[in-house]
Formats: structure tokens, sequence, C-alpha cells
């Protein structure tokens, strides 16, 4: 049986909205500061210069990811360097600014299909989010595998500061292996940000170990 996803599913509302307050060394699952919190050894992602036209929450062309592994092993996927990190149980959170990247691994007996998280997975989002709204369920082909990925919008958690929300577009992809469990990888960023490129480098770079 799998593990029950509301934590899951509360943790990416929670950061994903706190990454608009969030330094190069700080982030948050809810109001209040993570359990632990380090930043990378890199410096904070690049800012645009001058000469440059991204719109705020826009990720820069000029991004580095670098692989990460997961505690323990399991599976390694690439994250942006220079992004602040924290863990929130199992759960390992990198954000900057509005945009975030949740990854987690857990135990599971079946492989998850489009039903089985529509069903369940879902409504558990749901109950977590403000101003949810789905998408698609659909499952799709990465580099690494298949996974099954949700898409939906869903409101941010109250920035630290002003207490204010933002609109979130949201991935999240289920990754699946016999004797490994459940991967998830979950992106997201402000409403009207082209980050395409900048999931599509996280999730094909997505390796079971």
């Amino acid at each position: 049986m799998r593990r029950p996803f509301a934590a899951a599913a509360a943790g990416l509302v929670l950061v994903a909205g706190a990454g608009a307050g969030a330094t190069a060394c700080s982030s948050s699952s809810s109001t209040a500061p993570p359990r632990h919190t380090t930043g990378t050894s890199a410096p904070s992602s690049p800012t645009p210069g001058p000469g440059d036209s991204n719109p705020p929450g826009d990720i820069p062309d000029t991004q580095v990811f670098v692989p990460w592994s997961a505690p323990g092993g399991g599976f390694t996927v690439k994250v942006p360097e220079g992004w602040a990190r924290a863990t929130q149980g199992s759960a390992t959170v990198f954000t900057d600014k509005f945009n975030s990247v949740r990854v987690e691994g857990s135990l599971a007996a079946t492989a998850p299909t489009v039903n089985s998280v529509r069903a369940k997975d879902i409504p558990a989002i749901r109950a977590a989010s403000t101003h949810f709204s789905l998408v698609k369920v659909v499952e799709v082909q990465r580099k690494g595998g298949k996974a099954v990925l949700a898409e939906y919008r869903a409101g941010s958690a109250p920035d630290q500061v002003t207490g204010k929300r933002i609109p979130l577009d949201v991935q999240r992809y289920v990754f699946y292996k016999p004797g490994k469990g459940e991967a998830v990888v979950t992106l997201s960023g402000a409403v009207g940000a082209d980050n395409v490129d900048p999931w599509r480098t996280v999730t094909d770079s997505f390796r079971w170990d």
C-alpha cells in the first residue's frame, strides 16, 4: 500500500509560496521556519542583468543544474544550483523566489496510474490547497522512465512579510520502479512564468540508482 499523501501535498503548497520571501539560506513549510535548512554551496541563482527581460518568476536561461541524490540513495535528479534547500519530513525542497522543486521518495507496492492518482492523490492535494484547480492527469515519458503527471493550479502559502498569496502553476511527477518504490518530483512557479525548459531539464534528468 502507498503511504498517505496528505502530508506531502500540504508541504508542496506551503513551500511553493514561501519561496517568495526566502533567502538563499531559508525556506518554509509554513509561516514558521523549516526544521532543517541549508544552502547549496554555489551562490544564489543569477540575477538578470540590464539587457535581460526575464519577468519575475522566470528562471534565467543561464541557470545551472546540478545532480542531487536522495538521502540513502535510490534515485538522482538535477536541481537548480544555488537555490535555498530545506528538509520537510522525508521531502527535500529547493526554492528561489516563487519557484520550487520538491523531491520525495516513498515505499509503494504498486505502480501509480492515472486513475489511482485521480482517486487518491488529487483529493489529498485539493484538501491541503487553497484555490485548487485541476488541469490534467496523464501518463508521460521522460528519459528516466514513465511517470504520472498531475498538472494543477493552487494558491501559495502567505508571504512571511506581506501575508499575500500568489497563484501557482504546479507539475507533479510520480516515478515508480519495482523494489524502489515511488519518487515524486513536484515543480511549482508563479502563474505566467515561462519555466517550460527548466522544468523539462529537471524531469528529464531523473534516474533510478
